[in-house]
């Protein structure tokens, strides 16, 4: 840098800078890190004073802003710029969109807005290829005239960011009122160590902006470290030296000759019917349902084959929680609690919700730890629909079920059921299972060998009385056993005659119910009585 000019030498000199070009416009690359391509520039005023040398831009800035000319210079700026992306068209050489700064002393001009479009239509630029950055700190103590501002802006199509988010003291404040099209994030957050408070802090704001459907560019990237960073919680585009000083208009010209480039941003596509915003209103119905008119549920994102769990309810806790901490499970990534086949399960079902749009389920084993109960292997059955995405980010929403003791009784029941069987073929007994609620009767493999019956009787007892199976003198006593099975009794037996030859059998039922004490089915066997057998 040169000699530190004073006030009055920058005022006094300030005409004669915009008229000799001592005044011009570098470009700053936006990059996609993901994908290494460039997804626009921002162009920065500088000066370079002939006796002085380079100036920086901390003091003659807030010199111009002091004395009303700011005005006048961003103007200069944006005619620049025009004036750059007029001879990239007329060219031929593929340009990106190039953002411009609006100053709170611009805004407080009423025809500055005018003043723009007049500059933009001399040129013909198609106003998708300018974007307009505002600080946050313009918004601070005028609120009603930047809304206004933006308002106009988005009525002619500009693309409106909004710079060095994160360095004021209200931000959150800010882009709660704000309708920004873009979030610029200060990456002063990330002085020193990478991670810590201050990655948590652009974690959680990199993460409410996906609500937003507001895409974020890191500004003031320096080193491939905070890029990787910044890349794993989900902010993919940057901007900063680690890709490129700010360079002239030449040097500029040449990288978009040589250099990849991406057309626009992306951001998080919601579906059609999700508001986030109401959906993270704690007093709206959305938030409402969510928390008390429904099971277990979570949302989630996933990315490179990791899950972050943003959002869950209390019966989600419950659920799968085994007394874990809010913090614990919403901290936890899901995928490494799978094994390689469990892990593959949910994954195809990921990815079928998001090829189809449709409602996923899948069941799939985990290994759970927590402080107070210790490792356990659950079962949980999960709901899953995609809600969003971007590129390859997903946001899932997912309604769970731990249904562990249902599969451990499951299993228990087949596997007695299976030795049951077997040891029915070597004695004279008929085995079937009778479901009450479905009137359906499921017969062994004896039962359709021998009866002819199908593998399913619908609408059991009365086909097998149709078919002289069972003796019709005998139907009221044996619709009276089902009856009464139904409504409870645990355990019933009679001697019936079966058969046109009326050969007596043993009838026996044993009832199983479920962790309510309501009856589910009942276990049916028939054993032939012999003469024979002794008193």
């Amino acid at each position: 840098m040169g000699k530190r000019m004073t006030e009055l030498e920058l005022l006094n000199s300030f005409d004669e800078a915009l008229e000799n070009g001592h005044i011009f416009v570098c470009y700053q690359p936006k990059m996609n890190h993901a994908t290494r391509r460039m997804i626009g520039a921002e162009a920065l005023m500088r000066w370079n004073d002939p006796v002085n040398g380079m100036q920086y831009p901390s003091d003659f800035i807030p010199v111009l802003e002091s004395s009303d000319l700011i005005y006048k210079a961003d103007l200069y700026v944006f005619d620049c710029v025009c004036r750059f992306q007029r001879k990239m068209l007329d060219k031929d050489i593929p340009s990106v969109p190039i953002s411009f700064n609006m100053s709170r002393h611009d805004i407080i001009q009423n025809d500055y807005i005018s003043e723009l479009e007049k500059i933009r239509r001399k040129y013909d630029i198609p106003v998708k290829m300018l974007h307009a950055e505002i600080t946050e700190s313009s918004a601070i103590g005028g609120m009603e005239l930047i809304t206004k501002t933006l308002n106009q802006l988005h009525e002619l199509g500009y693309f409106v960011e909004m710079d060095d988010f994160g360095s004021g003291y209200s931000s959150l404040n800010v882009l709660k009122d704000l309708n920004v099209d873009m979030i610029k994030l200060d990456m002063r957050f990330l002085s020193g160590d990478i991670g810590g408070r201050g990655g948590t802090i652009i974690s959680s704001i990199v993460q409410m902006s996906k609500w937003l459907n507001t895409p974020v560019v890191a500004e003031g990237v320096e080193t491939l470290a905070q890029a990787d960073y910044m890349r794993s919680i989900g902010c993919i585009y940057i901007q900063g030296y680690l890709y490129s000083k700010p360079v002239t208009e030449a040097e500029f010209e040449a990288m978009l000759s040589n250099i990849s480039s991406e057309s626009s941003l992306k951001s998080m596509e919601l579906i059609s019917t999700m508001d986030a915003g109401r959906f993270w209103d704690p007093n709206s119905l959305e938030t409402l349902i969510f928390n008390n008119y429904v099971g277990g549920a979570a949302l989630f994102r996933y990315v490179d084959g990791k899950c972050d769990i943003l959002r869950i309810n209390q019966k989600y806790m419950k659920e799968i929680g085994m007394n874990m901490s809010e913090k614990e499970i919403l901290c936890s990534d899901p995928m490494e609690s799978f094994d390689e086949q469990n892990r593959t399960i949910f994954e195809n079902a990921l990815k079928l919700a998001a090829e189809t749009g449709d409602e996923v389920s899948c069941e799939t084993w985990r290994n759970v730890c927590s402080k107070i109960c210790g490792s356990d292997r659950i079962c949980v059955r999960s709901d899953i629909r995609m809600i969003g995405k971007a590129e390859d980010q997903y946001i899932f929403y997912a309604m769970v079920r731990n249904i562990t003791s249902e599969k451990k009784r499951f299993s228990e029941i087949t596997d007695s059921e299976r030795k049951f069987r077997m040891a029915s073929e070597q004695i004279n007994v008929y085995a079937w299972e009778y479901y009450f609620s479905t009137k359906e009767m499921r017969p062994c493999y004896r039962c359709m060998r021998d009866l002819g019956l199908p593998a399913v009787v619908e609408n059991y007892p009365a086909p097998v009385f149709e078919n002289g199976l069972f003796p019709l003198d005998y139907k009221d006593m044996y619709y009276e056993m089902l009856d009464k099975l139904k409504h409870g009794e645990k355990y019933l037996e009679a001697v019936i005659p079966l058969t046109v030859g009326r050969i007596p059998f043993l009838i026996r039922y044993t009832t199983e119910f479920d962790e309510n004490g309501t009856p589910l089915k009942a276990y049916g066997s028939a054993e032939l009585v012999r003469s024979d057998k002794p008193e």
